[in-house]
């Protein structure tokens, strides 16, 4: 495969391994201006860095070469010539990081922020997204890596410093730029941004990782160990409890546990940005004129190779969003449940027509699935109520729900574990959608792999559970509700349903699986699983989605 790029920046055409890539331009779920800034570190002064030969090792004071790596002509010019300032595309990758992990921000969110502070154009975005979201999805393959090539333990490394390595490991190991050109050009953001004697140490460590290709690492760093969760830790570059519990979320789903490598192998793959138009509100001839192509798993989809898509005037008014066809899936099966001709307590009396139904989305924020379900909701004649608790998400909610006509909504401020008392019976459908640890989305959340902790699911065990009690209090008799996460884990999937459904006997689970169905284009998703529906990145393509629809015995 050619390499292609300027001789000053060595810009790639993009990740050599299908593993590591991330969307261009602003990125899967990115909204204008709510990136934070990233700190930039203090600037370097550029004062001299000593003699170096010409293979670009560090000499001492007696001359002799220290830090001597390969020979591969890398930093080959003089000092005078070496680059001192940070390339804009790096420089964003460098603060993207270091926002994550200063300010425990999300990279989806930083990054459309810094690129347009430093007007990048197409091809630098997609760039510097692809070197932010693989230098995060890729750390801890490439921390146990750079471990053995740093005389000290990591975390005694400045975090600047190990950023800039990280940065520099996925350039060398896993894109398509030339070696001397992701030396250089790191370096160069080193002495800009760190300072010049950290960039002395950044450029020794990174001639140690050029000497081998990812392949022979993985080779060298596996040889030795038995343990298939460690080795798979390393290989896709996922913490081993997580390696642990998608293990057993495929048996748990009915699907084979030999998946594991496929499944941990779609997280790391480049997600492609879906789109979807509000139906009766929007329209992706704007997007499909543009390069999109339509999406062949529910109707009213498409799939975007990128860029900025702000500059779409049908996604700058709210008619078309970005929104994985898992969300899309789910928020549609929920719509199509059929509730037949069951009558609802207070709905009608005999000779009258049934009342207009009532929607709920309880954990709204930030609006994406609500857009949908209020345009599906005015195609039918029903009304939607969008909670969210925090008063920031519901802004978010109404900004996303501003596309629809008003009279069709209504947001509600307020926790979601009191709708069931304070307004029983009320609904007709309600979505559930739980925080979660969201395990399914690591491929679009690239930090979070590395954030999450076993803890977490008993954290948020309570919390799903007390939300799904109060929607089944919310919903009428005849009515559904959808229990939906961004999780394939058992307990935050099949675990709550059956913990909440134990000894009532007014509750039934419907056919998650054959709903999906009949709301996709191709009739058969194979997602079904003893009720319960279960949707995957390596088989599906989209985020792993789980849903269970209970039904209210009238």
């Amino acid at each position: 495969m050619s390499e292609s790029g300027t001789s000053g920046s060595g810009r790639g055409n993009g990740p050599q391994r299908g593993g590591s890539g991330g969307q261009r331009g602003a990125g899967q779920g990115g909204q204008a201006g709510q990136g934070g800034q990233a700190g930039q570190g203090g600037q370097a002064g550029q004062g001299g860095q000593g003699g170096r030969s010409r293979d670009g090792s560090q000499r001492n004071a007696q001359g002799r070469e220290r830090n001597r790596g390969p020979q591969r002509g890398f930093t080959e010019n003089a000092p005078s010539q070496r680059t001192r300032r940070a390339d804009p595309a790096r420089l964003v990758a460098f603060e993207v990081l270091r926002a994550v992990a200063a300010e425990d921000a999300y990279a989806n969110l930083v990054l459309p922020a810094r690129i347009r502070h430093h007007n990048l154009d197409k091809r630098d975005a997609g760039f510097a997204t692809e070197l932010s979201y693989g230098a995060l999805r890729g750390q801890g393959t490439y921390d146990a890596i750079l471990a053995r090539c740093v005389d000290r333990p990591l975390d005694q490394l400045d975090p600047a410093i190990l950023d800039a390595l990280r940065i520099g490991a996925h350039q060398l190991l896993a894109m398509r730029v030339p070696a001397h050109a992701a030396l250089d050009q790191t370096v160069g953001l080193a002495r800009a941004v760190i300072g010049a004697g950290p960039s002395a140490l950044i450029n020794a460590v990174l001639r140690k990782v050029s000497a081998r290709t990812l392949e022979e690492w993985l080779d060298l760093l596996l040889s030795d160990e038995t343990d298939e969760t460690k080795k798979a830790a390393i290989r896709y570059a996922h913490p081993e409890w997580i390696v642990r519990a998608l293990r057993q979320s495929l048996v748990a789903h009915g699907r084979p546990v030999s998946e594991i490598s496929d499944l941990l192998e779609a997280d790391n793959a480049a997600p492609v940005v879906n789109l979807v138009a509000l139906p009766g509100l929007g329209s992706l001839d704007e997007a499909l004129d543009g390069g999109a192509t339509p999406g062949e798993l529910v109707e009213g989809s498409a799939l975007s190779s990128g860029g900025d898509l702000g500059r779409l005037a049908s996604v700058r008014e709210g008619t078309t969003r970005v929104q994985d066809v898992g969300s899309q899936l789910v928020a549609r099966a929920m719509a199509a449940v059929d509730l037949g001709s069951t009558l609802t307590a207070g709905d009608r009396s005999p000779g009258t027509e049934p009342s207009a139904e009532r929607w709920l989305d309880m954990c709204a924020g930030p609006g994406g699935k609500a857009a949908l379900l209020a345009a599906l909701a005015r195609e039918r004649g029903a009304t939607l109520l969008a909670n969210e608790p925090a008063p920031h998400r519901a802004k978010l909610v109404r900004q996303a729900l501003a596309a629809v006509p008003h009279e069709v909504w209504h947001v509600r401020t307020g926790d979601g574990r009191d709708v069931g008392t304070e307004m029983p019976e009320s609904f007709d459908r309600v979505l559930v959608d739980a925080p979660c640890t969201g395990l399914g989305a690591l491929r679009r959340r690239p930090e979070s792999r590395w954030r999450r902790t076993p803890k977490d699911l008993a954290d948020l065990g309570p919390l799903q559970r007390e939300l799904l009690k109060s929607a089944l209090g919310a919903v009428k008799p005849g009515g559904v509700v959808a229990y939906v996460t961004c999780s394939p884990h058992p307990a935050e999937t099949t675990a709550v349903v059956s913990d909440v459904m134990r000894k009532r006997e007014d509750l039934e689970l419907l056919d998650a699986g054959a709903v999906l169905d009949s709301v996709s284009l191709t009739g058969h998703l194979d997602a079904g699983h003893e009720l319960t529906a279960q949707l995957w990145p390596h088989v599906h393509r989209t985020d792993a989605m789980f849903l269970a629809l209970i039904h209210k015995k009238a």
